[in-house]
């Protein structure tokens, strides 16, 4: 894995665009992080420095064969990241560059405080599965659930109470795909993602075979079989003439709350996100802040091949709950949670990488986060399409609109950059609570 300077990002991602940049998060000072400790000249000249936030795509996020979709993560490897600096403004003492011994990413609490979820997250879940769908296997998935769960005094979610369960496409448990410490390494996070913003829910881990389309949608359609109401997908690539049926074949489920990565190269669609029949998920930054919410959100940018997706699919019909008038087809995105990786997620992982935590972003943090608001939400109706439920609440309290910055540029300018109201990049926002998930 290469890590790139920023501006500098890398070429063709699989199918899609992709870029491995480092990020000076210096917007993140601006939200205060950068105010933790008053030292002299020299010392601040190092931490600022060491400030930097580095990260490099996960592995899965460039396909190891022709025709497999990619992982929407990104790992950070250095530097500072947002929580960090959250932790020494709070405490007035230097924050320490991160290793694998201590979580450096935003942890359940933080996730659940920044989308006002913390009561929900209490009290709802119980009876509800979350499904995970990922390419190959990690043979360490229930293992590094549990520690991410103990650590932070979420209630065990194993096998054997029942809680957790790891299928293949098929539904074996015992015939697994082949293990990939990238696929690992997204399995990871998805599975710490369900478990902040749901820790009382069920979740169903399923493994493709590959990360072909047609394995993958087999995989969604397992989970559904099995009982799956929420339904996360952290992966895509460039939209092609067949995804009209692989809507039909794979998407199309009524009742069922799927999201869908929106994507991590920037202004432009990409598939299943661009599917009308489900929850395409945007990315932001997240910061703390000193308005009544306490956090703040912007659009993830960090250059114009690394960050969130959105834009105007070239195939799929327009949802008739969409009424933006830039796309004549289905608008991405629907709604949005955090993914840059500089403001990055705590996860847990120890397959084929240095057993610890890291700090991940990517719209693949992002999927799993709405996934799990859904779960709080409650059953969707038998014939409804959860997608639209956000809709529904346009320009309420019940969705945080995100209102600065872009992903690229665009001729509709919505479509790449955020505004009042609806904009491509986070939709009509992020979560205020489960009330716009409703149905």
């Amino acid at each position: 894995m290469r890590t790139h300077s920023p501006g500098r990002p890398s070429g063709q991602r699989g199918w899609r665009r992709a870029g491995t940049a480092i990020a000076a998060t210096a917007t993140l000072f601006l939200a205060g992080f950068g105010t933790a400790v008053q030292a002299d000249a020299a010392q601040s000249a190092t931490a600022a420095t060491a400030a930097r936030t580095t990260w490099t795509a996960t592995p899965c996020a460039t396909p190891a064969h022709r025709g497999e979709l990619a992982c929407d993560s990104y790992r950070v490897t250095g530097g500072l990241t947002a929580f960090q600096k959250m932790q020494a403004a709070r405490t007035g003492v230097a924050p320490k560059a991160a290793d694998a011994s201590t979580p450096s990413g935003y942890g359940p609490s933080n996730l659940q405080a920044a989308y006002g979820l913390t009561s929900a997250a209490a009290s709802n879940g119980t009876g509800e599965t979350i499904a995970i769908v990922d390419a190959y296997d990690d043979p360490k998935a229930e293992a590094d659930l549990a520690t991410y769960r103990s650590y932070y005094g979420l209630s065990a979610c194993t096998t054997a109470n029942g809680c957790f369960k790891k299928v293949s496409q098929s539904g074996s448990t015992t015939s697994l795909p082949s293990a990939d410490s990238g696929w690992a390494e997204e399995i990871s996070l998805d599975l710490d993602m369900a478990s902040a913003i749901c820790p009382k829910c069920n979740i169903l881990l399923v493994e493709a075979t590959s990360a072909t389309m047609a394995n993958l949608g087999t995989a969604v359609n397992r989970a559904v079989t099995l009982g799956a109401k929420y339904v996360s997908n952290s992966y895509g690539g460039s939209e092609s003439s067949s995804d009209t049926s692989y809507d039909s074949s794979y998407f199309n489920h009524p009742g069922v709350a799927i999201t869908v990565s929106a994507g991590d190269s920037g202004y432009g669609a990409e598939y299943p996100a661009a599917s009308r029949y489900v929850t395409s998920v945007g990315g932001t930054a997240l910061a703390t802040s000193s308005t009544t919410r306490g956090w703040t959100e912007t659009v993830w940018k960090t250059s114009s091949t690394e960050a969130t997706g959105s834009g105007c699919s070239a195939y799929d019909t327009k949802p008739t709950w969409q009424t933006d008038t830039g796309c004549t087809k289905r608008t991405v995105s629907d709604v949005a949670a955090v993914a840059d990786p500089a403001t990055g997620v705590s996860v847990y992982d120890s397959y084929g990488v240095t057993a610890g935590w890291y700090t991940f972003g990517g719209t693949s943090a992002s999927s799993p986060i709405i996934a799990g608001v859904y779960a709080l939400a409650g059953t969707p109706s038998s014939s409804s399409y959860p997608a639209s439920f956000p809709y529904a609440s346009a320009g309420t309290s019940a969705l945080n609109d995100v209102t600065s910055g872009n992903n690229g540029s665009c001729s509709a300018s919505y479509l790449c950059t955020a505004k009042s109201g609806y904009d491509g990049p986070t939709g009509w926002g992020t979560p205020e609570g489960v009330s716009a998930f409703t149905g």
